[in-house]
């Protein structure tokens, strides 16, 4: 794999560096509490790479390991040891995918959403006040069943106004 295929971060004391290896396959936007909590925010912008290509370049990354409320499934949450910075997600649920932290990109704007390669789930869990822009796919909840069985996005012509 050349390293200089897809793109590059790092944590905040660049002990723990990473490359994707890949453009990624889609661009996730999540409300659930767990993002909430895991950000700081009121939602996680996480692109979705295949795992395979993923490599910490430098460091080692800690692992913290907790069931998903919205799956029941493991993720392993990624981070550096020394500042605490959340680098990556791994999935029991999906074994050949790793979600990156966008605010971790040595480059974050390199990776821009738009509806066709983004979704924003868990929107039942988002602020009162979000706005979701027009166009995007929308879930509840996932995207899929847990069986993987995909599920029906709502679409808004216009940007949606949540829980006014």
């Amino acid at each position: 794999m050349d390293l200089s295929d897809g793109h590059t971060g790092h944590c905040l004391c660049r002990n723990v560096a990473y490359t994707t290896g890949s453009e990624p396959l889609w661009v996730t936007i999540c409300y659930c509490r767990f993002c909430q909590r895991a950000t700081g925010s009121d939602r996680m912008i996480e692109p979705i790479f295949e795992r395979r290509h993923f490599v910490f370049t430098e460091g080692k990354a800690s692992v913290y390991t907790l069931s998903s409320e919205g799956s029941g499934k493991d993720v392993d949450i990624h981070f550096c040891s020394r500042c605490g910075t959340k680098l990556a997600l791994t999935f029991e649920r999906w074994p050949d995918r790793l979600g990156i932290y966008i605010g971790t990109l040595d480059d974050p704007i390199s990776i821009l959403s738009s509806p066709k390669n983004s979704k924003h789930i868990f929107v039942s869990e988002a602020r009162p006040g979000t706005i979701l822009p027009a166009g995007f796919k929308v879930f509840n909840r996932h995207a899929t069943e847990n069986d993987g069985t995909p599920i029906e996005p709502t679409v808004h012509k216009s940007p949606y106004l949540v829980g006014c």
